[in-house]
């Protein structure tokens, strides 16, 4: 047999040892908060953070205190879009 039983056993208390101080030592993560805006027919410029002379004071604000994405590439129908945006 390639693994020995000893082997298996020693495998298995370091994964269940790892695992129990990662819970004892973080607590609960806080999780993030994540707003993620889909919007039909917006080009990449129609935003104020991006550059656009149109005023967005809302997402301007959103986007000051969050990430930008300026790498997004989409489809000509949006359910091929959605679904890259949705799944990675």
């Amino acid at each position: 047999m390639f693994f020995t039983l000893t082997g298996v056993a020693l495998v298995c208390l370091l994964l269940i040892l790892a695992a129990s101080l990662r819970l004892l030592a973080g607590g609960e993560a806080q999780r993030p908060n994540i707003l993620l805006i889909v919007a039909d027919d917006l080009g990449y410029a129609d935003l104020g953070a991006y550059g656009s002379d149109i005023r967005t004071p809302n997402i301007d604000r959103l986007a000051a205190g969050g990430i930008l994405f300026t790498q997004f590439h989409t489809a000509p129908m949006c359910a091929p879009t959605r679904a890259m945006l949705y799944t990675g």
